[in-house]
């Protein structure tokens, strides 16, 4: 079943027992120390708490919550605590981060720093992991909350991105469904453009490790139903794994309104980087933190092999 066990049981699997350390950015809201709290009581991670001792501790205990086994790593402000977060990662103290209150355009800020050593060249995007325990199914989307419009180069980097955390969740092969207005090539909808070529790039060895294929409506990429009607032959048609949309407000909209109208669930980490990021809205609940946490996780034990 695809709930957060299902998540937490992979991230003990793939880590061949070794556990992984994650230092959090601004721990101040009661979701995020308890989910800390709970990936720490489930054997799977080590955590340092970066922020204001007091604020940190005033949290804990309004949560009723024992971090005596956390340590904690004093910073000053929010920037301190995001600087001081990469220090963790930079120094080989920590293997992944986590955005707690604080705004993630500070925590890239740190992250993307020359001299903290943690750019790899590579685009830096949000993926989206979005699951249900009723439906029993979970995909991956991007790029819903970094990328405003991404031209062909960075869809091609944010495709990538996607993969290496369907990679990292042992799925070696993923169908990668690039998600348009119109399942067929439009000149007028630059999307749909753009979905043809890295169709083609894929088919020619430049994406690797996936199938991708595009142009394709919502429907025609997860519904089979819809795909049979509409007569589709296609190998990611109805059964795909990732959601790649055409701008940021479309996948923005996709996560928010399968959770909030849909009953689905949704966490994130942003990858590109040297390490995992956990970047969850400080609306997301315990749920959706752990199930970053566990994918973060499994990332970082993955670049370590």
């Amino acid at each position: 079943m695809i709930n957060q066990d299902y998540f937490v049981n992979l991230a003990k699997e793939k880590s061949g027992g070794e556990i992984q350390t994650v230092a959090v950015a601004a721990p101040y809201d009661e979701a995020t120390l308890e989910a800390l709290r709970n990936a720490v009581d489930l054997g799977f991670v080590k955590v340092q708490l970066v922020g204001e001792e007091k604020v940190i501790l005033d949290v804990a205990k309004k949560a009723n919550l024992n971090i005596s086994d956390m340590e904690i790593v004093d910073a000053q402000d929010l920037a301190d605590s995001a600087q001081k977060a990469v220090d963790q990662v930079r120094l080989g103290k920590a293997s992944l981060i986590m955005k707690g209150l604080i705004d993630t355009s500070l925590i890239l800020k740190a992250v993307v720093k020359k001299e903290n050593e943690l750019r790899t060249g590579k685009t830096l995007s949000y993926v989206g992991i979005l699951f249900n325990e009723i439906k029993d199914k979970y995909f991956l989307t991007s790029d819903g909350a970094m990328l405003i419009a991404p031209d062909l180069e960075q869809k091609k980097g944010i495709i990538e991105n996607a993969v290496e955390v369907a990679h990292a969740l042992g799925n070696e092969e993923p169908k990668v469904a690039m998600i348009c207005a119109k399942e067929k090539y439009y000149e007028k909808m630059p999307a749909t453009v753009d979905a043809t070529e890295l169709q083609k790039m894929n088919q020619n060895g430049e994406i690797k490790g996936c199938i991708v294929s595009g142009p394709l409506q919502m429907d025609n990429a997860v519904d089979a139903h819809a795909v049979e009607v509409k007569g589709i032959d296609d190998p990611v048609a109805g059964k795909a794994d990732i959601l790649i949309v055409p701008a940021i407000e479309a996948g923005n909209v996709l996560l928010k309104t399968a959770k909030y109208l849909g009953g689905w669930t949704f966490g994130g980490v942003v990858v590109g980087a040297r390490v995992p990021i956990v970047v969850c809205s400080r609306s997301d609940g315990e749920s959706a933190k752990l199930v970053s946490i566990a994918v973060a996780c499994m990332m970082a034990a993955k670049n370590k092999k």
